[in-house]
């Protein structure tokens, strides 16, 4: 007679703990940490070039005009976009304003067509 392991308990509990990885790993929290870049010498940093949707407390504003709803955001959105070959959008918002509103900015240019959209400091580098 031959003594072998027997390695089936052990296949067992290694498929086991598999399993439990496979199910907690897409639950384990996400998030994406950025930090913006304090201007050196407290002045305004460059402004981005191309379309800059600025969302404020009382307003919203596209390149420095007011624009007073999520309408009229979403048809002027549509159609600078279609004049621009580059869909690149540039989101600043101030401190005060609720997460919620620039979220619903964020999502009126996504459905407007902006492909990539990016955060801009506040002006003059405050927070």
């Amino acid at each position: 007679m031959k003594a072998d392991i027997n390695v089936t308990p052990l296949i067992d509990v290694l498929l086991v703990i598999l399993i439990i990885f496979m199910l907690v790993a897409p639950a384990a929290p996400r998030a994406l940490e950025a930090s913006l870049p304090r201007p050196a010498d407290g002045a305004a940093g460059p402004t981005p070039r191309g379309l800059v949707l600025e969302v404020r407390a009382e307003d919203v504003a596209l390149n420095t005009v007011p624009v007073l709803t999520l309408e009229d955001l979403d048809r002027r959105l549509r159609a600078a976009f279609e004049t621009r070959g580059e869909r690149t959008l540039f989101v600043r918002a101030a401190g005060d304003v609720a997460y919620e509103r620039v979220v619903s900015a964020i999502d009126v240019a996504q459905g407007a067509g902006a492909s990539r959209i990016g955060l801009a400091d506040e002006p003059g580098g405050e927070r």
